[in-house]
């Protein structure tokens, strides 16, 4: 049993480099998991890894997860994406006693990671889903606005990614989740359960404290669910910048969500979109910013930010910073977010500052 092993699985990919990156200039050196021997050579080489240290070729969810149960691993870290299909079957590969994180963002893919709450509590087992930004950058907000407060009334929650462009294609588990959060459709807390709503319906323009104006959208995303978790509030809202806010897209949005439910039209558009090769481009804006807006029962408004630099920069620094404290046993058994396992200061291990102000 090698419970000190930190597994990176698509350690060759963008994400799985950079957490690599981090991981080992923490002091550790990870075990890289892939399909492809040699690039998993290579990619050690260009971290400075030893060329005798460990690497595990696997491919495929169910290798994967066979090859968890068989060597023990202390923490496996899943960037190979389509989470709402791998993370349940490698988390449950974790235990007992492993912990398991990704960095998952829609909805489906939560809810079926926390159906293994109990099974990792009884195991002795961290989940984590969401180790990424904007849950993290946006939970941990609400997570400190809410310290010491009563059940709120309602949560908004902002997810505005600066992110730079590196040159290569989309790659199916982006597609994947692309596709799958926008099948989903619109979707809010109201009363405490989620409803569903008119995909892109709302829509906040807001002035980042940077002073840049932008729009955000209306999206249903793994932010909503860890704040409304995080917070308790009955009601709750989250936003994406990514989305663009003009009219025309809002409106063929719903049109796209409901084609994009039908199987064979959801192959297709992965299959499409996986193969599109971006150019290497500069992140748009300065900072990446979380924002939430806070409302009590008793008319309270608290409003929040956390600023970070770009978007995947962050996302590998979450991920790194939580294998490593789960590594060192920190953080509780259960499936759980970012800041519920190991507190709102996550993010700022992982270099991104909070600003906050009461509003009247």
């Amino acid at each position: 049993m090698t419970r000190s092993e930190i597994w990176i699985l698509g350690a060759t990919g963008r994400v799985g480099r950079a957490v690599a990156a981090r991981i080992v200039a923490a002091g550790t050196v990870p075990v890289l998991v892939g399909r492809d021997a040699g690039r998993l050579r290579t990619t050690a080489a260009d971290l400075g890894i030893d060329a005798d240290a460990k690497i595990v070729v696997a491919s495929g969810t169910n290798t994967m997860a066979a090859e968890i149960t068989r060597q023990r691993p202390a923490v496996v870290i899943n960037t190979i994406g389509d989470y709402a299909e791998s993370a349940v079957p490698l988390a449950r590969a974790c235990m007992p006693g492993g912990h398991y994180l990704d960095q998952a963002n829609d909805p489906t893919a939560f809810h079926r990671l926390f159906a293994l709450h109990d099974e990792a509590t009884a195991a002795g087992s961290t989940l984590v889903t969401g180790a990424g930004f904007g849950v993290a950058g946006t939970e941990a907000i609400v997570a400190r606005l809410c310290e010491n407060r009563p059940v709120p009334s309602h949560v908004r929650v902002d997810a505005l990614a600066s992110v730079a462009v590196e040159e290569g294609v989309l790659g199916a588990a982006l597609a994947a989740s692309i596709v799958d959060s926008l099948a989903t459709g619109g979707r809010r807390y109201e009363g405490g359960r989620m409803v569903k709503t008119r995909l892109g319906g709302e829509v906040h323009p807001l002035t980042l404290p940077d002073g840049e104006r932008m729009s955000s959208v209306g999206v249903p995303s793994g932010e909503l669910v860890a704040a409304h978790r995080v917070s308790g509030a009955p009601s709750v809202s989250a936003t994406s910048g990514l989305v663009p806010a003009s009219r025309a897209v809002r409106t063929a949005l719903p049109l796209l969500s409901a084609m994009l439910r039908v199987r064979a039209v959801r192959s297709f558009a992965i299959g499409r979109m996986s193969r599109i090769k971006a150019k290497a481009a500069p992140r748009p804006r300065p900072h990446t910013w979380g924002h939430a807006v806070i409302t009590w029962p008793d008319g309270t408004v608290r409003e929040g930010w956390l600023r970070a630099g770009d978007a995947m920069d962050f996302t590998s620094a979450v991920a790194a910073q939580t294998a490593l404290r789960l590594a060192a046993g920190k953080g509780r058994p259960g499936a759980l977010t970012p800041a519920a396992a190991l507190g709102p200061d996550l993010a700022v291990a992982a270099g991104a500052d909070f600003m906050a102000a009461a509003r009247p």
